[in-house]
């Protein structure tokens, strides 16, 4: 079997905000691989410079590729890294191979007539979720009302957004947690995610105000995943610490890791470089006894690595990342309550829907 070829596009698709009567929207890019026995991978990628990822794919990958095995992914993944990116710098060369190593594994599956998440080790048939409201609320009460109706629903871990918005400082937010696991009780999980906007004063502030609280995690609390301010931070607090979702390379994992400054390490396939580079991060996390668990969005591709590796945890399911995976797929698996049932069709389970394509193409 042989790649006949590779073509990466970008796509603005609308989501919902906060704000009821806003929408807003978020770039993706999504490549397509095709083969000579008429297979086809997907994968995707997001928000972090999908533009350039694009033209990354077509212009520096794609003619790479043509005439390549499909199947033969560790050394396709190798040769990107030695002839592309040979000082492991992460950017847009992260992002372009992520796409690329999902669409290949998707062939992979497709090819051996196996979901993917069998293919990377087969670890459990289901997986617990968490729910994440991505957008900033100030008010308490309802951020607390919207975390309530999840529960409602059936779920048992929920995630909350602190740091962000200009009018968000550990006061505030502290009030806003405790508003949250006030309304839903101390049976469901709470996580708390500052999308690096706090620095380590203010992320330690916050930790305090919250210390008599049972918190899952605080992801990404300071700023750029600094590993010696995470590892300040954790050895100051109990608040468990999460971060790496962004990192877009296993040698960053590495340095989270072996600096003890993460207690939850976070690989996501689309951004660290695909399921490839996730298998690698995942073992490196299982030789220091730490479960690896998914952040970041993208739920329907990392899914795979969540119900395929051993020493994985739980989901995400992110409110707007989420939705743009219910816009653009035809019927993909989703969560039921607490947890999702791993898909059996062959690869990644997921078809484009090509009329959304059509309409939210941005590049050719």
């Amino acid at each position: 079997m042989q790649i006949t070829d590779v073509d990466a596009s970008s796509y603005e698709v609308p989501v919902s905000g906060s704000d009821p009567d806003e929408d807003d929207q978020m770039t993706i890019s999504l490549v397509s691989i095709e083969t000579d026995d008429g297979l086809v991978g997907y994968g995707e990628t997001g928000y972090l410079h999908p533009n350039a990822t694009t033209s990354f794919v077509n212009d520096e990958l794609a003619p790479r590729l043509v005439g390549e095995d499909p199947l033969a992914t560790a050394r396709i993944w190798e040769t990107l890294h030695r002839e592309v990116n040979p000082r492991s710098q992460t950017g847009a060369w992260s992002t372009a191979v992520s796409a690329v190593d999902i669409a290949l594994w998707d062939i992979k599956g497709k090819a051996y007539d196996e979901p993917v998440w069998r293919l990377l080790g087969g670890a459990r048939e289901t997986v617990p979720v968490y729910y994440t409201l991505g957008d900033p609320v100030e008010d308490p009460e309802w951020q607390a009302e919207i975390a309530r109706e999840l529960v409602y629903d059936g779920a048992t871990k929920v995630k909350v957004v602190v740091g962000k918005g200009d009018w968000a400082t550990p006061r505030a937010d502290a009030a806003r947690i405790r508003a949250v696991q006030d309304e839903i009780g101390d049976d469901v999980d709470l996580a708390i995610d500052a999308n690096y906007l706090y620095s380590l004063e203010e992320a330690l502030e916050l930790c305090n105000r919250i210390d008599d609280r049972s918190i899952m995690w605080f992801e990404e609390p300071v700023y750029g995943n600094d590993p010696s301010l995470l590892s300040d931070l954790r050895e100051r607090t109990r608040v468990p610490i999460a971060a790496g979702q962004n990192e877009g390379i296993r040698f960053n994992h590495r340095d989270l890791i072996a600096t003890s400054a993460v207690d939850v390490p976070l690989p996501n396939v689309c951004f660290l470089g695909g399921f490839t580079e996730a298998q690698r991060v995942a073992g490196l996390a299982d030789s220091f006894n730490l479960r690896v668990a998914h952040g970041g969005g993208w739920p329907f591709q990392n899914l795979h690595l969540m119900g395929g590796v051993a020493n994985a945890s739980v989901l995400e399911f992110h409110d707007s990342v989420w939705e743009i995976g219910n816009t653009i797929y035809d019927s993909p698996p989703q969560p039921d309550g607490d947890s999702i049932e791993m898909p059996t069709d062959p690869g990644l389970g997921l078809e484009p829907d090509e009329s959304a394509l059509e309409r939210y193409e941005t590049s050719p």
